[in-house]
């Protein structure tokens, strides 16, 4: 096998404001395998907010190339990996899920199956997917909600965490009015104290929005659980549910954990959560980051198993480079295709090719 490695930029279309930062670009960092005439594709996209950098990705990649090209073939690769293998045991968590891409793109185009069949799943998933919908006057907010539920969206994630709450609020009924139809999700990316979360929920509530994400900052989940045990609607771990060991720490006391598989380490650790999470009340929310749609694919190929799905990531960029998944209509689809099943983008050039 062969390991190659290059770095692209993603541009977002209009920039992302949250309560903690505003992305307006963000480095990818795509990897080929390549083995007997076939290539599989991974993206580990840097984030400041995860401390991966795209230096420190090509580094890691770099060090794993000896290793992994020594490997006969990428069957033996990927349960190397799952297993905990050196050298894969030591890559950061959004390196490790787009090593794993990789090899599941390229074992899935040796077997003729798509990922999601090699994942237990013999249905092509077609699910719907949330728009994020960033800290904007309320006027803006409803124009993006009104565009949006017109091309299909059925469910909106509004961006909260703005210095007077009372703006988020008047965001997110300027939304519900724009989308009367629209599942409200609502994310202010743990801006809120404890003693806030349980006067606001309960506004939120009533303004119609049906299950929060990280109401208040991360590290304390003790904290974290008591707003979810008082909350009038569902409350979703992000920031404090990174890997197995804080998912299974919130397990039965918060009632959703949003996994992003940069965050957790891939396909593998989601099913490895989600076994864990069986029986305990805490249900599964994919997430992602910014990224482009060969960076987004692998997740919708579990996206049947969550109960709410957040994979809009390729959706706010300028230009896709990859294409397959679709998601413009509001519903995000594993193609007809082995492997991950993504396509480089007409635009995208020979050099995206597979």
């Amino acid at each position: 096998m062969r390991l190659d490695v290059r770095t692209v930029r993603l541009r977002l279309a209009e920039p992302l404001r949250i309560s903690r930062s505003v992305t307006v670009e963000r480095d990818a960092v795509r990897l080929a395998v390549r083995h007997d005439g076939l290539t599989g594709h991974g993206e580990a996209v840097a984030s400041g907010y995860l401390r991966l950098p795209a230096e420190l990705i090509r580094h890691e990649l770099g060090g794993l190339r000896p290793a992994l090209e020594r490997l006969p073939d990428p069957d033996q690769a990927l349960a190397e990996l799952r297993c905990g293998a050196a050298p894969f045991k030591e890559l950061s968590a959004g390196v490790l899920a787009a090593v794993e891409a990789a090899l599941l793109d390229l074992v899935g185009q040796r077997a003729g199956e798509p990922v999601h069949r090699l994942l237990g799943r013999p249905a092509p998933v077609a699910v719907a997917t949330a728009r994020t919908i960033g800290i904007e006057p309320p006027a803006r907010a409803a124009d993006q909600a009104t565009r949006l539920a017109a091309a299909g969206f059925t469910v909106l994630k509004v961006k909260a965490g703005s210095a007077d709450p009372a703006d988020d609020l008047a965001r997110v009924r300027a939304v519900r009015e724009a989308a009367p139809g629209a599942r409200l999700l609502l994310d202010p990316n743990g801006a809120w104290t404890r003693e806030q979360a349980h006067l606001l929920l309960p506004a939120f509530a009533a303004a119609g929005v049906e299950a929060v994400e990280q109401p208040i900052a991360p590290g304390d989940p003790d904290a974290l659980a008591a707003v979810a045990e008082r909350s009038p609607i569902p409350v979703i771990a992000d920031e404090d549910a990174v890997d197995y060991e804080d998912a299974c720490r919130l397990a039965g006391r918060v009632h959703g954990v949003n996994l992003k598989l940069a965050k957790c380490g891939g396909v593998h650790q989601v099913l490895r959560i989600l076994a864990a999470l069986r029986g305990s009340g805490t249900e599964l929310m994919l997430g992602c980051l910014v990224a482009s749609s060969l960076g987004i694919a692998p997740a919708v190929h579990l996206a049947d198993r969550a109960r709410w799905v957040d994979l809009d990531g390729h959706l706010l960029l300028a230009d896709d480079p990859w294409q397959g998944i679709g998601g413009t209509d509001g519903t995000v689809r594993t193609p007809d295709r082995a492997g991950l099943g993504v396509l480089p983008a007409p635009a995208a050039g020979p050099a995206a090719g597979r």
